[in-house]
């Protein structure tokens, strides 16, 4: 999945196959395996290109990461401990981070500007 979401476009084996081969020794087919089953567990979307198929990640890296932590956090027994635990691993960029998330989670909305509204926030 690492390939997939750092290209965000829709990649063929091949191209996972060459950029893999850079660092380890691993076949065509070792490859082409493990795509078909990320499609099978419904992670990728897969279209035919001629005799190949274009693999496309169905979700962000990011998006993944969140559903993890929501399901690692939803299976405790107590769900404040486990955050209190999580947080207290977390580096201070990561604490800053989470400090941001949830600043624009709680942000409110700002309404679209009306008919008529310039740039600077004046009227015409």
């Amino acid at each position: 999945m690492t390939r997939v979401w750092k290209w965000n476009r829709p990649v063929t084996v091949r191209e996972v196959l060459e950029d893999l081969q850079q660092e380890r020794s691993i076949a065509y087919t070792t490859v082409m395996t493990v795509l078909d089953n990320l499609h099978q567990k419904g992670w990728v979307r897969r279209e035919s290109e001629g005799r190949a198929y274009r693999y496309e990640a169905v979700s962000t890296r990011a998006a993944y990461a969140a559903a993890l932590m929501n399901d690692a956090w939803s299976q405790s027994d107590n769900p404040a401990a486990a955050l209190v635990a999580f947080f207290g691993m977390m580096s201070e960029e990561q604490r800053q981070a989470l400090g941001d998330a949830i600043r624009i989670v709680q942000a409110p909305e700002t309404p679209a500007p009306g008919p008529g509204a310039v740039p600077d926030g004046g009227e015409r």
